[in-house]
């Protein structure tokens, strides 16, 4: 059987006498360097690592931001993004005059507004597009195009944002409340082997994102809404009653955040905040006074006449006339109750 040949061997093959540059004078004396590998075997080496696995291609371009939108299950809130939290990235843009890494995103066929959808890089295409409008008008976006499902655009996304610190817990936790039933149909472990963390991990961030939303609005920020705030509010909220406390104190919070951003004052920390939520779960609303209820009998045993009263005015009088007393015998029951109540 004849032996394959590789692609360098053809490749070889084909450009064999294909070197004819001129001999130098031996007059002229230079440092020897050595030979550059020519063009073919370079792209046969290319050729190779393609094959192999070893290599491989990726499509980058340069276009105009406004050709791209955010994919809809992007877990950062693109329309929170500024002057102030894309800062260091605005000024690393223009120092090295234009991206350094890639956005990454997926080619649309049936958007007739947009080409690409934003998959990573929701900061990246907000500065660029900041830039364009504020001086830079020759900046473009880079971008890297790849075919991705829906499930993988969420687990590249995790995996490109995970420690990125201007990202916020509860942010982090409503893309994965939200993928646990668009693409793991609900079950927790199943998620949590697909992202390759422990399910005691995800469970914290799972349960923040379950926590009702007047929680959230008690806090200055949902940066300031942590997995520990989470692990620390989730105990309180297992009755109604403190659930009820609980939500009645966020509410305050709420309002009082409203007023103190109104008058361009501190807001309550996350610190302070918790601490408030808290003791509001600890709070015991007033028991109502015991109630009394006094009997009225018959000669063989029968009520007939049953009043109940408590601590305040009020004293309510249950008549039982098929019971057989007589008129006598109620209106002396009625005149006992009266004195025992000290009515006029």
């Amino acid at each position: 059987m004849a032996k394959t040949k590789s692609t360098d061997d053809m490749i070889n093959a084909a450009i064999q006498g294909l070197d004819t540059r001129p001999e130098r004078p031996k007059k002229i004396e230079r440092t020897a360097r050595p030979e550059q590998t020519p063009r073919l075997f370079q792209r046969g080496h290319h050729l190779n690592d393609l094959v192999s696995g070893d290599l491989v291609e990726k499509t980058v371009r340069m276009v105009d931001p406004v050709i791209c939108k955010m994919w809809p299950h992007h877990n950062r809130r693109y329309a929170e993004l500024n002057e102030t939290n894309c800062a260091d990235l605005i000024d690393g843009i223009k120092a090295e005059e234009g991206q350094q890494f890639a956005a990454i995103v997926r080619e649309l066929t049936n958007d007739p507004d947009y080409k690409y959808e934003v998959v990573c890089g929701a900061r990246r295409h907000w500065t660029i597009s900041y830039l364009r409008a504020n001086n830079y008008p020759n900046y473009k976006f880079m971008v890297e195009i790849r075919s991705l499902t829906d499930e993988e655009a969420f687990r590249l996304s995790d995996v490109e944002n995970r420690d990125r610190l201007d990202i916020s817990d509860y942010e982090r936790a409503l893309d994965y409340l939200g993928a646990l039933d668009r693409f793991y149909g609900g079950k927790q472990k199943n998620m949590a082997q697909r992202l390759s963390v422990s399910e005691g991990w995800l469970s914290k961030y799972l349960d923040l994102a379950r926590l009702p939303k007047e929680i959230v609005g008690a806090y200055a920020s949902h940066v300031d809404f942590k997995t520990r705030h989470a692990v620390a509010l989730k105990p309180l909220l297992r009755t109604k009653d403190q659930e009820r406390r609980v939500l009645a104190v966020a509410g305050k919070l709420a309002q009082e955040q409203e007023e103190l951003r109104k008058a361009g004052r501190s807001l309550i920390d996350g610190v302070s905040v918790i601490a408030r939520l808290k003791a509001g779960a600890a709070q015991h609303t007033k028991k109502a006074p015991p109630q009394t209820v006094d009997e009225y009998r018959t000669d063989d045993g029968s009520v007939f006449l049953k009043v109940k009263r408590g601590g305040g005015s009020t004293v309510s009088m249950e008549l039982r006339p098929k019971a057989g007393a007589t008129k006598k015998e109620f209106l002396q029951a009625c005149g006992t109750a009266f004195d025992a109540i000290g009515a006029k």
